[in-house]
């Protein structure tokens, strides 16, 4: 820029005026890209401790039905054709985008708690077992909507619209006094892809079903191979 600019741009009064302005736009502009990395990192993490709580409830319903008895094999079953469907909408195997608001899954679900309801105890440990299995269905229900309204995007659009601009000026600036030569060009290049790695961890933290840094599947496969093995 400095070899387009006129003089009269060019001189240290100037300089010092953008060196100035730039300076307060920098630490801004590093306020707000630690604050989006910090909420889509809370947001992550979030939907990963709710996949990995929603997996332990599956094993905890899965174990009470295996100790009520025989009669609990119908449950038992759904729960387990429920479990695949459920692995299959957040993380489908022919590709595309996660689907928890499912119908069909959601109904296996109420399907387990009409079969748990018809259940008939013969004792009070299987009345006790079965009035957990009911309270553990419903947790089941709510978490699932939980995940379903948490899935939404944290980060506004128009907020990294506005952070790329200001960093776009902050490099514009740069161009002022740097010379034209390979190693400020090499320089220039490592910032900024320092820079478009942190909102490439922004944008993909805030979709934590899809993409690269998507959630493990493990915990539910996990639980999938315990209900085959009992």
């Amino acid at each position: 820029m400095h070899r387009i600019l006129r003089p009269i741009h060019l001189t240290k009064e100037s300089q010092d005026a953008v060196r100035l302005g730039v300076g307060m736009l920098s630490v801004l502009s590093s306020l707000v890209l630690g604050l989006l990395i910090a909420t889509a990192k809370t947001s992550y993490d979030t939907s990963d401790n709710a996949v990995r709580r929603y997996a332990a409830e599956l094993a905890l319903l899965n174990e009470t039905l295996r100790d009520y008895g025989g009669d609990a094999a119908v449950p038992k079953d759904l729960l387990r054709r429920y479990t695949v469907t459920l692995l299959n909408d957040v993380w489908p195997t022919a590709g595309g985008p996660p689907n928890l608001s499912d119908e069909a899954s959601s109904r296996l679900m109420e399907q387990v708690r009409e079969a748990v309801r018809a259940l008939t105890p013969v004792d009070d440990g299987q009345k006790w077992l079965r009035d957990q299995a009911l309270t553990i269905n419903i947790e089941l229900l709510r978490q699932r909507w939980l995940l379903v309204a948490e899935q939404g995007a944290t980060v506004s659009p128009i907020v990294l619209v506005v952070l790329v601009s200001w960093i776009t000026v902050i490099f514009a600036s740069f161009g002022m006094n740097a010379p034209r030569n390979g190693l400020v060009i090499a320089a220039f290049l490592v910032c900024g892809l320092a820079i478009g790695g942190s909102i490439f961890l922004i944008l993909e933290m805030d979709r934590p079903l899809d993409g690269v840094m998507q959630i493990s599947s493990w915990p539910l496969r996990h639980v999938l191979r315990e209900m085959d093995w009992h």
